[in-house]
């Protein structure tokens, strides 16, 4: 509990604040829940869903999901990847949190080690330990890419999968094709020696991304991956909790699909939410207006370097990472909270001397932002 996330801190503060000041006078940029309501023809499904009379609607199904679902998934799969995806690859999940638990817990033994890129998602901490694994932490370039040369050095005998986090949170950063190929080069070489390595594909933000950047589809790089899904930003269904895990029809391991299933139920999921279950099918290629949180992303950028900031411009997700004026990000975050800003200090994601921003707010929000963030960046010039 001490470890908790500093994310949920600083929106219980952010809470607290807004009662004392008004929600209008406090810039919460603490929580990735997103504003953007989910596109209208889903609402509209949602609707005519809830509204049929169909029998065993809300019975229970296969751990695995439904199957006319997981097929509409693998056709999806099977169009981006040129792989043989079929239903059996596909379980549907309680979220990606869910998808990424019930992963490890297939796949992790006690003692495993899980190598997690820093600045990381700090549930990932937490995930890995509930399965008796041990997380190894590993620093990302100054740019926030991949160091394959720092993964080598990390990786033990005990190493049996990495976790790639792409869009990132909370960097924004798109890991490009030939990083991650470079990474595939050094896992089959560990393969070749008799040791496997799975890659772990969190993709929850996979369609938030911006300025005609094409999202690499790590199946075709690497054999070993298994992918993690959440339409929780994707289609702004963040509360209804529905995700899936794609695992690779180059992984020629039937007894990994098993076990995955066999996690899904006795970790107490047993089966992802039937009514969201019917509805995401169909919507694959469907998103958000991504140009909506484009024109955020734009503006807060625009402000902190206005502000005197040093930020890097995220290519996707709706989080920024902005470099901290002075060394310790956590005291910087107190004296924002003195201009009623709420952030989340880059010691939180395991890189310090950063400050996280999640920019799926109103607009309003970070217009009437921009006068406190000149007021916290004049104090350090």
């Amino acid at each position: 509990m001490e470890s908790s996330s500093w994310i949920r801190a600083m929106f219980e503060e952010g809470e607290r604040l807004k009662k004392l000041h008004g929600a209008d006078k406090v810039f919460d940029f603490t929580l990735g829940n997103p504003i953007t309501e989910p596109p209208e023809e889903l609402k509209k499904e949602i609707c005519n869903l809830v509204s049929k009379e169909v029998s065993g609607m809300h019975r229970y199904m296969s751990n695995s999901g439904y199957e006319e679902v997981r097929q509409e998934i693998a056709s999806f799969h099977r169009e981006n990847s040129r792989l043989p995806f079929t239903g059996s690859h596909i379980i549907m999940t309680v979220g990606s949190a869910g998808a990424i638990n019930v992963t490890l817990k297939a796949l992790l033994d006690p003692g495993d080690e899980v190598i997690v890129l820093s600045p990381f998602f700090v549930e990932f901490m937490f995930y890995i330990e509930n399965h008796g694994g041990v997380m190894k932490l590993v620093e990302t370039r100054e740019d926030f890419h991949l160091d394959v040369d720092a993964v080598e050095k990390a990786i033990t005998e005990r190493t049996k999968a990495i976790i790639l986090n792409s869009p990132n949170n909370p960097t924004g950063v798109v890991y490009r094709e030939d990083e991650i190929r470079e990474l595939a080069v050094l896992l089959e070489k560990k393969r070749a020696e008799g040791q496997r390595i799975f890659i772990i594909s969190d993709e929850a933000y996979r369609k938030i991304v911006y300025d005609g950047i094409t999202l690499p589809d790590v199946f075709n790089l690497y054999g070993d991956t298994i992918a993690v899904f959440s339409h929780s930003k994707d289609l702004g269904l963040a509360g209804e909790r529905i995700g899936y895990i794609a695992v690779s029809p180059r992984i020629e391991d039937a007894g990994l699909i098993d076990a995955m299933i066999f996690a899904n139920r006795i970790l107490g999921f047993i089966n992802a939410p039937a009514l969201m279950q019917r509805l995401v099918g169909r919507y694959q290629k469907n998103s958000v207006d991504v140009a909506d949180y484009r024109q955020r992303r734009d503006a807060i950028h625009s402000i902190l370097v206005e502000a005197g900031f040093d930020v890097k411009l995220p290519n996707g997700t709706f989080y920024i990472f902005p470099k901290s004026p002075i060394e310790d990000d956590v005291e910087l975050i107190r004296v924002m909270l003195e201009h009623r800003i709420l952030a989340v200090p880059g010691v939180g994601f395991g890189r310090k001397g950063y400050f996280r921003i999640a920019y799926c707010v109103g607009m309003d929000v970070i217009e009437n932002s921009r006068k406190a963030f000149l007021e916290v960046g004049a104090l350090f010039r």
